[in-house]
Parts: structure tokens; C-alpha cells; sequence
């Protein structure tokens, strides 16, 4: 950790103040944004209490120098993966430049009447992207608890099959349907057969689900053929998201055998718009999973003493819901789960390597999905599959109404932060969707 990790420290920026508040100036996550009804590329900025800073303001004021200068420079382009592509380092030079400029003590608060108009745009003001273009997306299912619930569902005598305590268990997602939050959601179509039925139909889904996941972005990525040992892992992480995988149950249970998730998948994937850096996570890394002592130690190339002592995050993750009928009636969304990450089967670190260990090249801006993030007790599970015991304990919303699966008109929000004694508290902002009718072919 370095001063950027400072509780005490001060910023001119009044909001990061703000006990609510998701961004102090101790996280400073990098997005893409532009002024709303402005004529404005899209460009790197960085999430300071309620506004954004431009950070290529600075850098043509000569602010930055160095590595963090280089940094800087590539925060004018459309997405963070040339920023990413640097490495941490870099990353962490221009972080500590902006937190030098931003205390209420540094240069920053000086000029702040010249540079304050110019740098920070309100994030009412400003329209955000997908930080990062993202070209492959993994989907692991590294928590024992989903695993096991999903399991029991669908195979009652055996749950949890062999290979899942040895191996990180995941899928090759879609990329191109990957989307920032607040995009709206088109329920999908597809096969699906249910128990009484001879023969598949076709139509929309009706159990729709979301999952509360995290995300996690490859920064400088590996040659074909070389893998990624586990001890060098985090060097190769840049950062994480919150991810909501939106799921068709229904349809995937028709298709996932023999080859896994397709359609009732591919849809839809929705990401936060800010990625929280490695180095702001620092003072929440947790130890890793404790694994029940019947339970097989991982293999060689998946264990190292850091990843043991500190391969976890301390980060708690909320999913909220709206319906229709609660917006008409001004009623808030109500909080259905919270979880926390502590309780995952795999860490960060053993995802990436076990995804690299056959010489598998991960590129910078790749996105690893940790799956579904759930707990011991019943309010801790991350999906609806989950919470409503596929749909034969339905969740009452304050409206009266009911929900197995999600309706149209509902909107999801999830929301995820780190907390800790002794260290500011540091959140991701929200990952919202909003769910619409589908559509005919």
C-alpha cells in the first residue's frame, strides 16, 4: 500500500466527502465518459465523489510527468485498454498523481478556481460507456455455495459433481453483447421444453434471472502458449466491475447438456461503468476461501502462500429491485440479497491462472466473470434460481407482488463495495437493467 490508501486523507472535491458516497478520492476508478449533449469524444475520466475528472484536462496543463504523464495520455482515447495495456505500474503513478492534485493540501486546491470548471464534470452531466473494449469473456462458477444450490435443484443425489473441488469450473461467454449499466434488457426467445411435453417450443423465456457477479479485467495479457503462474497473476489483473449475467433458466435447462450455457446466456452480460483498480483494492485483500479439511487441497500450479493469505477481497455485493408497479407508486427498490465475495470457492488469482495453465493467451481488456456470487444462509444467494428455490418460494415485493422469475418492467440494480476498519470505504457504483418485452422474429 502507499498514501493513496491514507483515511485521512483530504480533497477539494466536496462530494468525495460525502458519507454515502462511493468514490473518495482513496478509489479514483477509471470509466469513459462524455458531457451529455456535447458534440465530445468519448474519453477517460475518473469518479471523485459525484463528478468526473477529465483527466487529459490536466495532462495538457502540464500537471503530469513520467510514467504518469504516459498514463495519462492514453486517458483521451475511447476505452481503457491502452491505459491497461501500460500495466499496473503506470496505472499506479498516474493514481498518485491525481490524488497529489486532488488533496486539499497539493497544487490542485491552488488552482482550483481555474481548474475545477474544466477538469470535473457532474455525473448527471455526462453520458458513460463500456469502459473497456472487451474482446474474449470467460464465466467461472467458483462459489461452492451457487454450485451446490444449483446442484440440488436439478440433481438431488448428487449435487456437487467430482471435478468442481479440483478444477475452476467456466464457459467462453459473448462478448459483443456485453453492456454498461442502465441498458435497457430485451427478454430473450428460445427452446424450451418443460416435463409434460414431448417436443421443445419456442418463445420468451420465462424465467428470467439475473446473477450478482464480479468482473474481472486482464491488463497486460500473456503470449499464445506461455501460461500465467499463480504467483504472478495479480500483476496481470488491472481491475474489476460488478456483473450482472443475465440467465434464461428455463432455456438453459433444455440446452446446457452435453456442451454447456449457449443462448439462455449470450443475450445479454451488464457491467458497471467504472473499474476499481488493484491498487484500491489493496487494503481489502482477505484470505482466501477456507476449505473444510475433508475437502482436497488445490493443485501445485493453483496454491501459493499470497494467494492464500490475501487472494480474497473483503467486498460485500447488494442486489436491489424496482418493478413497474413500485415506480408508478414512488415506492424505493427493495434490497432482495447480500453477499460477500470471502465466501467464493476460487480466488481472482487461481481464475486467471487456471485460465492461462494450458497456454491460453489473455488479452488486455479480456473479462473474467467470477459467476454467481452466493453464500451460506438464504440471504446471501445471488440469482433468483436461488432465492425462490426455482420459483417454489416466491420473494413478496412491498407492492404485494410476487416474483418466482424477473417480469417485465423490473429493474435490477447491484451494487458492491469494500469496507474495512481503519480504511475509507470504497464502492463500485451501481449496475442497473431494465427488463422489456421481447421481441418476434
Amino acid at each position: 500500500m502507499n498514501e493513496t490508501h491514507d483515511p485521512h486523507l483530504e480533497c477539494w472535491v466536496r462530494s468525495a466527502h460525502a458519507a454515502d458516497t462511493d468514490f473518495p478520492i482513496q478509489n479514483l476508478p477509471f470509466g469513459i465518459f462524455r458531457r451529455s449533449h456535447s458534440d465530445d469524444e468519448p474519453r477517460a475520466g475518473v469518479a471523485i465523489g459525484d463528478q468526473i475528472l477529465d483527466v487529459t484536462t490536466w495532462l495538457s496543463e502540464g500537471l503530469f510527468d513520467g510514467a504518469a504523464a504516459e498514463a495519462a495520455a492514453r486517458c483521451a482515447l475511447p476505452t481503457l485498454n491502452a491505459l491497461m495495456a501500460l500495466g499496473n505500474e503506470a496505472a499506479s503513478s498516474l493514481r498518485r498523481g491525481i490524488v497529489g492534485l486532488l488533496r486539499s493540501d497539493g497544487i490542485g486546491y491552488e488552482n482550483f478556481k481555474r481548474l475545477g470548471d474544466a477538469c470535473l464534470t457532474p455525473m448527471k452531466g455526462a453520458q458513460l460507456y463500456a469502459p473497456v473494449q472487451i474482446g474474449d469473456y470467460t464465466d467461472f462458477y467458483a462459489s461452492v455455495y451457487h454450485a451446490t444450490n444449483v446442484g440440488s435443484m436439478f440433481r438431488p443425489d448428487n449435487p456437487l459433481l467430482p471435478n468442481y473441488k479440483f478444477v475452476p469450473i467456466g464457459y467462453h461467454g459473448r462478448a459483443s453483447s456485453i453492456v454498461v449499466s442502465g441498458t435497457d434488457i430485451v427478454r430473450p426467445s428460445g427452446q424450451t421444453k418443460d416435463s409434460k411435453s414431448e417436443t421443445p417450443s419456442f418463445g420468451s423465456t420465462r424465467m428470467l434471472d439475473y446473477e450478482s457477479e464480479l468482473g474481472i479485467f486482464v491488463g497486460r495479457g500473456n503470449s499464445l502458449g506461455a501460461p500465467i503462474s499463480i504467483q504472478r497473476a495479480p500483476d496481470h489483473i488491472f481491475g474489476f466491475c460488478l456483473v450482472n449475467d443475465w440467465s434464461a433458466r428455463d432455456i438453459q435447462a433444455w440446452e446446457y447438456q452435453p456442451l454447456g450455457p449457449f443462448l439462455a446466456k449470450n443475450f445479454a452480460t451488464s457491467v458497471s461503468p467504472w473499474v476499481i483498480t488493484s491498487e484500491a483494492i489493496e487494503p481489502f485483500r482477505a484470505p482466501a476461501f477456507v476449505r473444510p479439511a475433508a475437502d482436497p487441497t488445490p493443485l501445485s500450479y493453483l496454491d501459493a502462500p499470497t494467494d492464500r493469505e490475501k487472494g480474497s477481497i473483503q467486498l460485500f455485493l447488494e442486489v436491489w429491485l424496482q418493478s413497474g408497479m413500485m415506480r408508478e407508486q414512488n415506492i424505493p427498490a427493495t434490497k432482495l440479497s447480500r453477499t460477500a465475495f470471502g465466501s467464493m470457492y476460487w480466488t481472482p488469482a487461481q481464475l486467471l491462472t487456471h485460465h492461462a495453465s494450458n497456454g491460453c493467451n489473455l488479452r488486455t481488456g479480456d473479462l473474467l466473470g467470477s459467476g454467481t456470487i452466493s453464500g451460506e444462509s438464504k440471504t446471501e444467494r445471488g440469482c433468483l434460481l436461488e432465492l425462490t428455490w426455482k420459483g417454489a418460494e416466491p420473494l413478496l415485493l412491498p407492492t404485494g407482488e410476487e416474483r418466482r422469475f424477473l417480469e417485465d418492467g423490473d429493474e435490477v440494480i447491484m451494487r458492491g463495495y469494500c469496507e474495512r476498519e481503519g480504511y475509507a470505504r470504497i464502492g463500485f457504483g451501481d449496475c442497473g437493467g431494465m427488463v422489456l418485452p421481447s421481441k418476434e422474429i
